[in-house]
């Protein structure tokens, strides 16, 4: 009660105008005070009128009053001052731009707190007493405050609509029951909304459990997300411990090997030289011989060298020219050969765990898989740059536009042979692997062919290595604009929009592909769903002289 007696003080010394305690308060003839400054300000913008008002009371002056400070009011406001106490803030009082008004407030209106949706009025604090007070209104609905109180009249008959139509699902007053809605299925607007309700309540419980569901995917996919950085973290610090280990191997190895390396070394270059010593003596002593022969040979007494003749030995078969064996000059290259051989080993074994790391990777579940796709905006953020494999093309299509285009030709084009060339059909694979989510299109010029989607190993020869023909391969028949789809021989026709354009979508991992037609909408022609064990390869088949297929360049 204390404050409210406050908040009447400040309104009674407080100016309407700034909404301020009075400053330079000032009385003009109609008894209301003002600012000085404020209500100078405010006739200032009227002198053109040569009419001056107050600007609550709306009191007309003809002559411009003559403004005198009111010093025992100032007197009081400045005592005010001294004991602390402020105007209100204009938004904690008067109501704004924003606020709903009080419909009973004169002059400057006040705040509403309330409406009334019986009285379709709203409320200040002081205006709203009554309806606390009085028991006549009692069975009043106050709600917060509203301003669109006056769309709850009937523009036809202004009056309060207190029914709903279920037939023409629109509420209503009692006169629009009788009149236009005779007959119709019509309830109290409270029945109404008491049913709404309860289904409110449903869909809400619906929304929360679905939330609760979410809330435990989250935290599943973070308990994953946990499991998986401390799998790759385990892996990795498992790795590089094994890694070292197997360094610190190699290099034990390296140093063993050099090691017996030039110990054998040594010990065939001792030998080696062992022998070279020996021979070198044996040399030596040998041309002592043949100089004893030679002299004994110049002897020009034939009694003197028959006589000295068997005094010289017979000429023995050298003990050393066993040892000497004629080979090629290798001695460690087969050591060499056996390191290679280990190190073309590793290297393979290496190569492969290398290359299985990333599908290892890339094969984690994801629990909670993205929806399908349902505008084209939402399909180009999957799209992916479709390039053809002129290894993989049949000789009688030519390529253009960068590898994106195929034309089916009468000649055939000087193509190299290459294993995975089409001889069976005029179609050709792309050159990128289709995982995870993809999407690309394919424009046409002429009767049209097939789009398909097809495993690198499908069939290069023959009548059943044309896409759809096979159970590795999944096509799109867009002859004439007319549609069939084609997997393992099976044929489905297809009714939907013709268009020179279709988009095919695959989400690889849920085993989802959809095949669209393309304009200014998309209209889904046919989806598939179904396992795929291997990256896929996008691919077309032309079947007309002159048509042509190109992958089309998305933005």
């Amino acid at each position: 009660m204390e404050q409210q007696g406050n908040q009447f003080d400040l309104a009674t010394f407080s100016c309407s105008i700034c909404l301020d305690l009075l400053n330079d308060p000032v009385a003009i003839p109609c008894g209301h005070s003002y600012c000085m400054g404020c209500i100078k300000n405010n006739w200032d913008q009227e002198d053109y009128r040569k009419v001056y008002r107050c600007p609550q009371c709306r009191e007309t002056f003809i002559q411009r009053p003559v403004l005198k400070k009111n010093t025992m009011l100032a007197a009081l406001v400045e005592q005010l001052k001294k004991t602390g106490l402020q105007a209100a803030p204009a938004d904690h009082c008067y109501a704004g731009p924003e606020d709903v008004a009080c419909d009973f407030c004169s002059g400057r209106k006040l705040k509403a707190i309330k409406s009334c949706l019986f009285c379709l009025a709203s409320y200040c604090e002081k205006h709203l007493q009554p309806h606390y007070d009085s028991a006549a209104f009692q069975k009043h609905k106050l709600v917060e405050p509203s301003k669109n109180l006056q769309e709850n009249i009937c523009s036809r008959h202004d009056e309060v609509m207190k029914m709903f139509c279920r037939t023409d699902q629109k509420c209503i007053c009692l006169l629009c029951l009788v009149n236009d809605h005779k007959g119709h299925d019509a309830v109290s607007a409270a029945e109404e909304r008491d049913e709404r309700q309860r289904e409110l309540e449903v869909r809400r419980q619906t929304i929360q459990q679905r939330i609760q569901d979410r809330e435990k995917d989250v935290k599943l996919l973070q308990q994953e997300v946990e499991a998986i950085n401390h799998s790759a973290d385990k892996t990795v610090e498992d790795s590089e411990e094994i890694f070292s280990q197997l360094i610190r191997l190699i290099q034990k190895r390296s140093s063993d090997m050099k090691q017996q390396i030039r110990s054998q070394q040594e010990t065939e270059v001792s030998r080696v030289k062992e022998l070279q010593e020996k021979l070198e003596q044996e040399i030596t002593e040998l041309k002592r011989r043949d100089a004893e022969l030679k002299q004994l040979s110049h002897t020009e007494d034939h009694n003197q060298f028959l006589h000295n003749y068997p005094s010289v030995s017979a000429l023995s078969e050298s003990p050393h020219s066993s040892s000497i064996k004629t080979k090629p000059l290798r001695y460690f290259e087969d050591v060499t050969a056996a390191v290679k051989e280990l190190f073309d080993v590793l290297q393979d074994i290496l190569g492969d765990n290398t290359t299985n790391t990333p599908k290892t990777v890339s094969d984690v579940d994801v629990l909670l898989p993205e929806p399908e796709p349902t505008s084209q905006t939402d399909f180009l953020k999957y799209s992916c740059e479709i390039t053809l494999d002129p290894n993989t093309v049949h000789t009688q299509l030519l390529l253009s536009e960068g590898n994106r285009k195929a034309t089916l030709m009468k000649q055939h084009q000087p193509y190299p042979k290459h294993p995975d060339r089409f001889t069976g059909c005029c179609q050709v694979l792309s050159r990128e692997s289709l995982t995870g989510r993809c999407y690309l299109e394919v424009k046409w010029r002429g009767s049209g062919g097939f789009v398909a989607v097809a495993y690198k190993n499908i069939g290069r020869t023959g009548g059943d290595c044309g896409f759809g023909r096979n159970d590795k391969s999944w096509a799109l028949d867009c002859y004439h604009n007319q549609y069939k789809f084609f997997h393992n021989n099976n044929k489905t026709s297809i009714s939907g929009p013709g268009s020179s354009r279709v988009g095919v979508y695959l989400d690889h991992r849920a085993g989802v592909l959809s095949f669209y037609s393309v304009s200014e909408t998309m209209t889904l022609l046919h989806r598939v769903q179904t396992t795929f064990t291997q990256p896929l390869h996008a691919g077309v088949w032309v079947y007309w002289p002159g048509d042509s297929a190109e992958f089309c360049r998305l933005e």
